[in-house]
C-alpha cells in the first residue's frame, strides 16, 4: 500500500487537486478542510447541542432514539457479520454452497458508502475550517483498514462471542498506546480496571469449549488476528485523538479517513485481482449483495448515530450504551449461531462489562470533582 502523503503528492502533479482545477478538489475542500470563514468561533459539529426543546421528556425521546438507533445499528451489522464471514452462500441439497473468503472486499463496500455518507453531510452542512495537513489521515486510515481485515478475518477462526469480549478489552492496549503516541498517564482505578477485564477474558477464553470446526493451529490464527485488530483500532483511536486538536468535526474525520481507506483498499484489490472477483461473488449471490450492503449501511447509519449522541448526551452516555451493545451481540449470536458459554464464561462476561461500566462511573465522580479525566478513546471509525 502507498503511503498517503504520496497518494497526495501524486494527484497534487495530475492537478487532482490544486485550486480550481479538476474535478475532485471542491467536494475534498468541502468536506475535509470545511467551508466556514477561518475566523468562525463556531464549536466543532460533534460538540454542538439542539436547543429547541429541552424538557425532561423530549430528552428521554431522543435518548431512546439515540439508544434504539445504535442498538439497531450495531446489532444488526454484528448478525451480518458472523453471517457473511462464516456461512455458505447458495447451498442446497446437492452441493455445499460457497464461502465468501475476500474481507478486503467487504471493507471496502462499508468505507465507499461511509465516505459517501460524510461526504453528502459535509456539503450539506457547515463544517468549521481546520489546518490538519490532509496526508495525516492517512496513518489512521491505514491502521483502521488494517484493524478492520483483522475483524472480519478472525471470524473464520474464532466465536464472534470471543470476538466481541476482544473488542471489550481493547481499554488496555489504548492505555499503553496512550502512553506511547499521547504521552498520556493513567490513574490507579483505570489499571484496576484494565485488570479486571483482562481476568474476565480469562476466564471467558479458558472455560469455553473449542468451537465446532476449530482446532489449537486455527484457534491461535484467530487470537493472533484479534490482537492485531485491538493493536491496529487503539493507535487509530489515539491518532484521531491527535487529529483532533485541529479542531476539526468528527463528520470531517470521516470523510477524510475513509478517503484514504477507499484508495488503499482498491489500489491493494486491484493488485491482487481480487476486485473483479467480490462483484463476480455478488453477481452470483444475489443474497450476498444484500448482506454485504445492509452492512456497509448499518456501518454509517452507527456513525451518524455516534456522532449525535455524542453531542446530545456525552462520550459517557455513549459508552454505556456501547457496553450494553456488547452484551447484547453477544447474547443474540448465541441464540441465532448456537455458541455454547459455560458458567464459568458467563461469570467471565460479567466480570468484562462490569469494569467497563465501573470506567463509566470512575470518570464521571471525576468530571464531578472538577479533575481532569481521560478522555474517552475516539468515537470515529467504530467498525
Amino acid at each position: 500500500m502507498v503511503p498517503g502523503y504520496l497518494l497526495v503528492q501524486y494527484f497534487r502533479r495530475k492537478n487532482y487537486l490544486e485550486t480550481g482545477r479538476g474535478l475532485c478538489f471542491p467536494l475534498v475542500k468541502a468536506c475535509v478542510f470545511g467551508n466556514e470563514p477561518k475566523a468562525s468561533d463556531e464549536p466543532p459539529l460533534a460538540a454542538r447541542t439542539e436547543s429547541s426543546e429541552t424538557t425532561p421528556t423530549w430528552q428521554a425521546l431522543k435518548l431512546f432514539f439515540c439508544a434504539a438507533g445504535l442498538q439497531v445499528s450495531y446489532l444488526t451489522w454484528g448478525v451480518l457479520q458472523e453471517r457473511v464471514m462464516t456461512r455458505s452462500y447458495g447451498a442446497t441439497a446437492t452441493t455445499p454452497g460457497e464461502r465468501f473468503t475476500d474481507s478486503q472486499f467487504l471493507v471496502l463496500m462499508n468505507r465507499v458508502l461511509a465516505l459517501m455518507v460524510a461526504g453528502l453531510y459535509c456539503v450539506l452542512c457547515k463544517q468549521p475550517r481546520h489546518g490538519a495537513p490532509m496526508y495525516r489521515y492517512s496513518f489512521a486510515s491505514l491502521s483502521n483498514v488494517l484493524s478492520s481485515w483483522c475483524q472480519y478475518e478472525a471470524l473464520k477462526f474464532v466465536s464472534f462471542p470471543t470476538q466481541v469480549l476482544a473488542k471489550a478489552s481493547k481499554v488496555i492496549p489504548v492505555m499503553l498506546m496512550g502512553k506511547l503516541v499521547s504521552r498520556r498517564s493513567y490513574e490507579h482505578w483505570e489499571y484496576l480496571t484494565a485488570g479486571l477485564i483482562s481476568i474476565g477474558v480469562s476466564m471467558f477464553l479458558l472455560s469455553s469449549g473449542p468451537e465446532p470446526r476449530s482446532s489449537p493451529a486455527t484457534t491461535l490464527s484467530g487470537l493472533i488476528l484479534l490482537a492485531g485488530y485491538v493493536a491496529f483500532d487503539s493507535f487509530t483511536s489515539n491518532w484521531q485523538d491527535a487529529l483532533f486538536a485541529y479542531k476539526m468535526s468528527s463528520v470531517q474525520m470521516m470523510f477524510g479517513v475513509n478517503f484514504f481507506s477507499c484508495l488503499f483498499t482498491v489500489g491493494s484489490l486491484l493488485e491482487q485481482g481480487a476486485l473483479l472477483e467480490g462483484t463476480r461473488f455478488m453477481g452470483r449471490h444475489s443474497e450476498f449483495a444484500a448482506h454485504a450492503l445492509l452492512l456497509s449501511v448499518c456501518s454509517a447509519c452507527g456513525q451518524l448515530f455516534i456522532f449525535y449522541t455524542i453531542g446530545q448526551f456525552g462520550a459517557a452516555v455513549f459508552t454505556i450504551i456501547m457496553t450494553l451493545r456488547q452484551a447484547f451481540a453477544i447474547l443474540l449470536s448465541c441464540l441465532l449461531y448456537g455458541h455454547t458459554v459455560t458458567v464459568v464464561g458467563g461469570l467471565g462476561v460479567a466480570v468484562v462489562f462490569a469494569a467497563l461500566l465501573l470506567r463509566v462511573y470512575a470518570r464521571g465522580r471525576l468530571k464531578q470533582r472538577g479533575k481532569k479525566a481521560v478522555p474517552i478513546e475516539s468515537p470515529v471509525q467504530k467498525v
